[in-house]
């Protein structure tokens, strides 16, 4: 029985059962693209450092020039003008018998609000609002800092946009019934079928 979970295994569950009994049951890891892996962990790297007001000279003369351009736009966003509340932080929220946490890139302030920064090297969520990582990491900063006044805010580097989701009280009942829904059907269902037209990286092993 799982007692903890994070975005990525809610997201796994919802989109495949089949592959969240693999990954996270039987604990069978697949290879991960480096190239995409690495590129997406140095931005996030050089985005705590620089909100830490801690010097990037030497790191930011070893990007490359596709790194750069990604860098040069994420450190004008007006939020890295903002108080930082804290980078790379670790939250979670219990809801029911269960934990759900992760871990936020980087937590802001402007006045009473606090804004959760998300950045996205490839797009932001095809429907962020209901994205796991948006009801969790909401959730946890309400719980942690007893309030309301919270805006996520989903930084999508790769097309420069971004996408704002404004918390609420009607939010906060949606969002607590899914994470007792989807936890309760992960503890209580059997060994899941394979999908059909499956093409996921376990698709050689599903059976």
């Amino acid at each position: 029985m799982f007692k903890t979970f994070s975005p990525n295994m809610l997201k796994t569950y919802e989109l495949c059962p089949k592959k969240f009994y693999l990954k996270y049951v039987k604990n069978i890891q697949m290879p991960v693209n480096d190239e995409i892996f690495e590129f997406g962990k140095n931005i996030h790297a050089l985005a705590s450092y620089y909100l830490r007001s801690e010097n990037l000279e030497k790191f930011e003369s070893s990007l490359s020039e596709k790194e750069m351009i990604v860098w040069e736009y994420l450190k004008k966003t007006k939020y890295f003008g903002y108080k930082v509340v804290n980078t790379e932080y670790n939250l979670s929220v219990k809801i029911g018998d269960y934990f759900f946490g992760g871990r936020l890139d980087a937590l802001v302030k402007d006045d009473e609000t606090y804004y959760i920064l998300d950045y996205k090297t490839g797009s932001a969520p095809k429907n962020p609002k209901y994205d796991y990582q948006t009801i969790i990491y909401f959730l946890a900063v309400k719980e942690f800092f007893h309030t309301n006044n919270i805006i996520f805010v989903y930084i999508d580097l790769k097309n420069k946009d971004e996408v704002k989701i404004v918390f609420t009280p009607d939010l906060e009942k949606e969002y607590r019934n899914k994470l007792e829904n989807i936890s309760y059907d992960i503890n209580n269902s059997e060994e899941p079928q394979k999908k059909t037209n499956c093409n996921c990286e376990y698709s050689l092993i599903c059976f």
